[in-house]
């Protein structure tokens, strides 16, 4: 029982040395980030491997981020939906970093832009009391609804971002419209290959976002 007892002393001691040696390990655990959004997060139409989540953590990986996307998208989801959930979501998944991606069904419903509006400071305010950094990402309305509405949505993202100091993307789908290459039938979402462009353009601003809380281990090559 005495030599029992040593050992777990030792090895006890041998372990909080190594942390006051080196003190960042204790802190170089891997990553998180929750991409929370509608259906372009969630990857509707597409195979679990095609979706934003997994082909930007693949994409992360690839560039040496020890890091976990989690798929928090829900098929037509608006910012009304978002509030409901956000803080529920966070509580269950206690993620490092967000990616919010909101607003495009507010746009096709044509929902008041200060609803909108409201709902997404709502988030923001959650997220800035959960302290995650957090990346927003930006919808777009069509043309043909009209270029005061598009300046006003532009404004919302825009302004909130500078607001929280959050990661601004001005357009989550940016590079898409109007390559019908890059969209499934239907013309609203994106396909497996548009989906790899939405991942290529956004990835500098989610490094952005990344670099507010490293260290990140390393994987090996």
């Amino acid at each position: 029982m005495r030599i029992s007892c040593k050992i777990i002393f030792l090895v006890t001691i041998m372990t909080l040395s190594v942390l006051l040696v080196n003190p960042a390990n204790a802190n170089n655990a891997q990553k998180t980030i929750l991409a929370f959004g509608d259906s372009l997060t969630s990857g509707y139409g597409l195979s679990p491997q095609d979706s934003f989540p997994v082909q930007l953590e693949r994409k992360l990986r690839e560039q040496g981020y020890d890091i976990t996307v989690i798929n928090a998208g829900v098929a037509g989801e608006t910012t009304s939906g978002g509030v409901t959930r956000l803080e529920w979501t966070l509580e269950q998944k206690k993620p490092d970093f967000v990616i919010l991606e909101l607003g495009g069904n507010d746009i096709l419903r044509a929902i008041d832009p200060e609803v909108t509006y409201n709902n997404l400071h709502k988030m923001m305010e959650i997220l800035k009391k959960n302290k995650n950094p957090v990346l927003l990402a930006g919808m777009k309305s069509a043309p043909n609804m009209g270029e005061k509405l598009e300046r006003t949505y532009s404004a919302i993202y825009k302004n909130l971002a500078k607001n929280y100091d959050a990661v601004y993307y001005p357009f989550f789908l940016e590079g898409i419209f109007p390559r019908s290459g890059l969209l499934q039938d239907g013309g609203l979402h994106p396909n497996a290959k548009g989906v790899s462009v939405v991942v290529y353009n956004i990835l500098p601003s989610v490094k952005e976002l990344l670099a507010l809380n490293p260290p990140f281990r390393t994987l090996p090559e």
